[in-house]
């Protein structure tokens, strides 16, 4: 053997070595939270039937830290390789604002995937306050400025600015309250504590049917399914929408092919029923959009969020 066919031979061999590797090696997705909450239990409900459509195992991995920033700078520095993917949520359009500065640039360092699914949330009061509805709550903000309080999970959470948000739109006053996590936040509300609280379906939903809490409205466009009879705060405040959103992101400058087959592969196993089935049972709605929607649609969310970030003075915890 001369020793261009050599080099060439150890070359080809190298270069099959490596495709393989590339090829047979788990995938991971990276969750910027705790293991147990919503975005884990989306990562973790896509990651079995992803495996099934690439024909490769997929893992899920914590990496909890900076509001989600963590794993989306792991993410972000990874090999375009489809081998490291990130589950994220509407922090990622929200820490554009909320922090001054970012290890990376939430648009050029990630490749989105996909749109897994949309969580709106649900507007609850204390059901001793004397108001029945979205046009009745805007009249007694209105009549007791700065009386009213929101109870709020987490600082520059989606949930947080959803209350700013309807702050900014229906023009009135009403506290913020802080709490370390959802779940004493709506302990207080039921308690009597705090007088409302904007919070996911999910959380609310048992507390709504048994009585504890009364809906007075939902933040997506449409009345949900979950809760048929609670009207859309867009029916009083044309215009006004608010829902979490979950999306599988891969790092930026990925191979065109390869972006479209893991994302081919991420929209059909959103759309298996058992996986629609999980989603739905998180109070969230399952979507599967294609890449350039997703782009789109990451980049809007950027530009909206920072005008309420803007307005509601939050600052990162």
């Amino acid at each position: 053997m001369n020793f261009l066919v050599m080099v060439c031979a150890i070359a080809f061999s190298s270069a099959h070595a490596q495709t393989s590797a590339t090829v047979t090696a788990p995938v991971r997705i990276l969750v910027g939270a705790p293991a147990g909450g919503t975005t884990d239990t989306m990562a973790r409900t896509l990651a079995q039937a992803l495996g099934q459509h690439l024909g490769r195992v997929v893992i899920v991995e914590n990496k909890p830290g900076a509001g989600g920033n963590l794993a989306a700078e792991m993410v972000a520095k990874a090999n375009p390789d489809g081998n490291t993917l990130l589950m994220s949520f509407t922090s990622h359009a929200i820490n554009a604002s909320l922090y001054p500065s970012l290890p990376f640039d939430p648009i050029h360092d990630f490749t989105p995937l996909t749109m897994v699914s949309t969580s709106p949330s649900v507007l609850v009061a204390h059901a001793s306050l004397p108001v029945k509805n979205v046009a009745d709550l805007i009249k007694l903000a209105k009549e007791k400025p700065g009386q009213l309080n929101f109870a709020i999970g987490a600082l520059g959470s989606s949930l947080h600015l959803a209350g700013d948000s309807f702050k900014m739109k229906a023009g009135v006053f009403i506290v913020n309250i802080p709490y370390r996590g959802t779940a004493p936040a709506v302990q207080d509300v039921i308690a009597g504590q705090v007088e409302l609280m904007f919070a996911a379906v999910g959380n609310a939903q048992a507390h709504i049917k048994s009585g504890k809490l009364r809906a007075l409205g939902v933040t997506s466009q449409k009345r949900l399914a979950a809760l048929p009879d609670v009207p859309a705060i867009s029916e009083t405040l044309p215009g006004f929408e608010s829902s979490a959103w979950f999306g599988l992101f891969a790092p930026g400058r990925m191979n065109p092919d390869l972006t479209k087959r893991l994302s081919d592969a991420a929209r059909v196993a959103i759309q298996m029923p058992e996986v629609k089935r999980r989603i739905e049972m998180e109070g969230a709605i399952p979507v599967g959009s294609s890449p350039q929607e997703f782009s789109k649609f990451v980049e809007k969310e950027i530009v909206h969020w920072r005008t309420v970030v803007h307005y509601s003075g939050a600052k990162p915890e």
